[in-house]
């Protein structure tokens, strides 16, 4: 089905594609540059997850963070990546590598979110 596309969607969408990082609603909100209410953004954020456009990360702390689905050296991340939440500046980011991982015989995964926590290049 085709949407229909909104300022308020419009703007969503550019301030997720301005930074590398994932944004909380609440930051994604303060730099919009319309007003809109928090319950338009939030179905705005999830409806980019179910288009594959954006995808959610739910941190350590329970909240949700969104960043938008990019293309690293010419390689779309998966879907199941891991990121990274840096405690001194409190930024999550999507790791652009691989990081690998095992599990026990007959186990299968059908959808991740990991999340590591230190301290980032940039506070290090």
């Amino acid at each position: 089905m085709k949407r229909r596309n909104t300022i308020t969607q419009e703007a969503v969408l550019s301030v997720l594609t301005k930074t590398r990082r994932a944004m909380s609603q609440d930051a994604i909100v303060k730099q919009m540059n319309v007003d809109a209410d928090r319950a338009t953004v939030y179905r705005i954020l999830n409806r980019f997850c179910e288009d594959e456009i954006a995808h959610k990360i739910v941190a350590d702390d329970g909240k949700q963070y969104f960043a938008v689905c990019m293309k690293c050296d010419e390689k779309t991340i998966a879907d199941n990546h891991f990121h990274f939440r840096c405690t001194k500046c409190e930024t999550i980011e999507c790791l652009p590598v691989l990081v690998e991982f095992s599990l026990p015989k007959n186990y299968s995964v059908q959808r991740m979110n990991c999340v590591l926590i230190g301290v980032c290049k940039d506070c290090a």
